[in-house]
C-alpha cells in the first residue's frame, strides 16, 4: 500500500465509509438468513407481498417529496420494464433457492454477477474489455464451474434456479448502468412495485397466516433491505468506491458464518475453492475498471 492510501484510508470519512459498507454486508445476511429461516414456512409469494408493502411504506415519505410526475414519467420505459420483471425475477429465484440449498451456496453464486457483467458490457454497453479482464472473466466462469460441481447429484433445480436468479441479477445491473440518468428513488419505487406484483400474484398458492411475530419479521425483510441500500449508498458518499466496494465480499463470509450457526450449513470444499475464485477474478475486474476509466479521464481522446 503507497503512502498516500495509508493517509487516506486512515481519514475519519474514510474509516466511517468502510464501517457502515461493513454494517451494509451484515444487514443484508442477516436479512437473507432471516428470508430463508421466514420460506421454510411461508411460500415466497407471501414473503414477497409482505416485505414488498413494508418496504413501500419505509418509501412514502420519499416518494411524495419526489412527485407522482418523476415516478410515471421515465427514460426508455420499454428497458425500465425490463429491469423491473428481472429485478422481480431475481428476488423471487433467490428466496425459492434458498429454500433448499446453504445460504453460502446460494450467495456464492450470486456473487458471479459482476463477472458476468464483464463478459456481456462490450456487446450490451459498448464498452471496451482488453485481454486482462477477459481472462479474468474466464477464471471467474472457472471458479462458477468449480463451486457448481457438476455431478447427477449437484446440477439440480434449486441449482439452477440459483444460476438463473444470478443472470437475472446480473441483467438488472446492466439495465441499472444503462440507465443511470434515472433517480435512484424511482428505480426502487418500481422494483418494489414489480415484487408487490409477483406477491400477489402468487401470496395465495400456499398461504399461511402468519403469527404477529412472524408477520413483524415478514416486515422486517423490507424493512432491513432498504437500510443496507440506504447504508451502502451513504458508504459510496462519504468513500471512494475503490476503497469500499471490495468489502461487499464480506457478504459471503457472514452467509458462510450465519449459515452454520443458524442452519449448521457446512461449507462444501468446492464452493469455498469456487468462491475463492470467484472474489478473486470480480475484485481483479473492478480494479482493472477504476484503472482504465482513471486512464481514459487523464487522457481524454481528442
Amino acid at each position: 500500500m503507497s503512502a498516500a492510501a495509508a493517509r487516506y484510508l486512515s481519514t475519519p470519512s474514510a474509516r466511517l465509509g468502510i464501517a457502515i459498507m461493513l454494517f451494509a454486508m451484515f444487514l443484508f445476511a442477516a436479512n437473507d438468513v432471516l428470508g430463508k429461516w421466514l420460506v421454510a414456512t411461508y411460500s415466497v409469494g407471501q414473503v414477497l407481498l409482505i416485505r414488498s408493502i413494508a418496504a413501500l411504506i419505509i418509501l412514502a415519505p420519499f416518494l411524495w417529496m419526489m412527485g407522482p410526475r418523476k415516478l410515471l414519467v421515465v427514460e426508455r420505459p420499454g428497458l425500465q420494464a425490463l429491469r423491473v420483471g428481472l429485478s422481480t425475477a431475481e428476488v423471487f429465484c433467490f428466496y425459492a433457492a434458498v429454500i433448499w440449498l446453504p445460504l453460502a451456496d446460494v450467495m456464492t453464486y450470486w456473487l458471479a454477477a459482476p463477472i458476468y457483467v464483464a463478459a456481456v458490457s462490450p456487446f450490451l454497453l459498448g464498452e471496451k474489455v482488453g485481454w486482462r479482464r477477459w481472462t479474468a472473466i474466464a477464471i471467474g466462469f472457472v471458479g462458477v464451474t468449480v463451486a457448481l460441481e457438476p455431478s447427477a447429484a449437484t446440477l439440480t433445480a434449486p441449482a439452477f434456479i440459483s444460476i438463473v436468479g444470478s443472470l437475472c441479477f446480473a441483467g438488472m445491473i446492466v439495465l441499472s448502468r444503462t440507465l443511470r440518468g434515472t433517480p435512484d428513488t424511482t428505480l426502487v419505487f418500481w422494483q418494489t412495485m414489480g415484487a408487490l406484483a409477483a406477491g400477489i400474484a402468487t401470496a395465495g398458492f400456499g398461504w399461511v397466516t402468519p403469527t404477529a411475530i412472524d408477520f413483524t419479521l415478514l416486515a422486517l425483510l423490507g424493512v432491513v433491505s432498504m437500510a443496507g441500500h440506504v447504508c451502502v449508498n451513504r458508504s459510496l458518499k462519504l468513500a471512494d468506491a475503490a476503497t469500499v466496494v471490495p468489502y461487499q465480499y464480506t457478504l459471503l463470509f457472514w452467509a458462510i458464518v450465519l449459515g452454520f450457526l443458524v442452519f449448521g450449513d457446512v461449507p462444501r470444499t468446492a464452493m469455498l475453492i469456487g468462491a475463492a475464485i470467484i472474489v478473486g477474478a470480480g475484485l481483479f475486474i473492478f480494479f482493472r475498471e477504476r484503472a482504465v476509466a482513471k486512464k481514459a479521464a487523464a487522457n481524454p481522446s481528442p
